[in-house]
């Protein structure tokens, strides 16, 4: 649990974004970025200032720009491809699944706006699916960061690895829960606080709120595991496997759909290989609406209470 911070400060994903691809871009010549018209919302736009020859608008033309960024591998560069996540993974997923995932194109694919913190956009612009989209096709490695110094080193570990990633960030600004400068490890979870009757597994802004339910847990006599799990695909499988067997219940949080996503994952891991009880929480079945970032959270119970709630059922359900 090294470089783990609790803190009431709140920072952007996006923007921890924008600030570590302009210092990339600095060291690194072979980076080149493209944007679909959204660069001052996916804070493109700083490395754009600074580097304007190698930065493209490609303009509100998605799925060119994804089927471009492959080129641009193909050269020998490394893409690094925004917009926000429901047109990345929505619009373009042919380009992504042909240009770039079938031949492994070393395109990094950084989405913003990705979750039901979108808020006042509304339902279409809150990427719900996104993660179940990128986490079935092959090659590419899917990546959810908590706060905003995680995403400053999955950017920076992205860029020196070889291969396709998808990376969703959010609109909103995200609880300080790691040192600046933490490491990361790919398909490596982090145990962000120990227990022993129930595992709650996290990604995004849900790990927040995974903490703040262990402490109510904790008041109820209830032990429980936190797990930022950042890396959807590949999962942590021993790390899963290690909690099933020693608190043999989970729960998953994430700021998505429960079908697919995080916590589809999960009980895939546990069904074939230590079954135990499963409990999702995310987003049910259906769409979001317009509201304030946090008001919906709460109205679609991806909050701390359903986590709670969630993690009490679990454990009732231990044999």
């Amino acid at each position: 649990m090294n470089g783990v911070t609790r803190s009431v400060e709140k920072k952007s994903l996006r923007d921890a974004y924008g600030a570590t691809l302009l210092e990339l871009g600095d060291s690194n010549k072979n980076i080149v970025v493209l944007d679909a018209d959204l660069s001052s919302s996916t804070r493109t736009s700083k490395f754009a200032k600074k580097h304007a020859d190698r930065f493209f608008n490609m303009g509100v033309a998605e799925q060119d720009m994804i089927s471009t960024a492959a080129g641009f591998a193909a050269a020998g560069k490394i893409p690094f491809v925004s917009t926000f996540a429901i047109f990345a993974t929505g619009r373009a997923w042919d380009q992504v699944r042909q240009s770039v995932c079938l031949s492994g194109m070393n395109v990094k694919i950084v989405a913003s706006h990705g979750g039901i913190t979108v808020g006042e956009d509304g339902p279409t612009h809150q990427a719900l699916e996104d993660i179940t989209l990128m986490r079935v096709l092959p090659n590419l490695t899917v990546i959810v960061p908590a706060d905003a110094h995680e995403t400053s080193a999955v950017i920076k570990k992205v860029a020196e690895t070889d291969g396709p990633f998808y990376v969703r960030t959010s609109r909103d600004k995200f609880p300080v829960l790691f040192d600046e400068g933490q490491p990361f490890e790919i398909g490596k979870g982090t145990v962000m606080r120990d227990g022993s009757d129930v595992t709650i597994i996290a990604c995004g802004v849900m790990v927040s709120k995974a903490l703040t339910a262990a402490e109510i847990l904790l008041a109820d006599g209830i032990s429980a595991v936190v797990i930022n799990m950042p890396t959807i695909k590949p999962i942590d499988e021993d790390l899963i496997l290690k909690m099933a067997e020693t608190t043999g219940a989970i729960v998953t949080a994430e700021e998505h759909s429960v079908i697919g996503g995080l916590g589809g994952a999960v009980a895939e891991v546990v069904s074939e290989k230590r079954p135990c009880p499963v409990v999702k929480v995310g987003m049910k079945s259906g769409f979001g609406k317009s509201g304030k970032p946090e008001e919906l959270l709460n109205a679609y119970n991806m909050n701390s209470a359903a986590i709670v709630e969630a993690s009490l059922r679990a454990v009732s359900m231990k044999l």
